[in-house]
């Protein structure tokens, strides 16, 4: 039997760590545009923000990926 005092707990921690993090991750209005498609494409700004290369190719991509050669190639 799982002791109701362990699921309340771990529910109360599921939502402090998903409050923190929507509050770190909010987009704000020059973070992104949308393509005439409508694809979400995030702005230089915004990929300088999060803090690394994710090195699937972006747009905007401040690091230097190169996704033909899957690897960060110096600029």
């Amino acid at each position: 039997m799982v002791y109701p005092i362990i699921i309340y707990y771990f529910v109360f921690l599921h939502s402090l760590i998903m409050n923190d993090f929507s509050k770190i991750n909010k987009l704000e209005e020059d973070d992104f545009y949308f393509t005439p498609e409508g694809y979400k494409v995030f702005t230089e700004k915004y990929l300088l923000k999060r803090g690394y290369c994710c090195q699937n190719g972006c747009r905007h991509c401040p690091y230097g990926f190169d996704k033909s050669k899957g690897r960060i190639v110096k600029k």
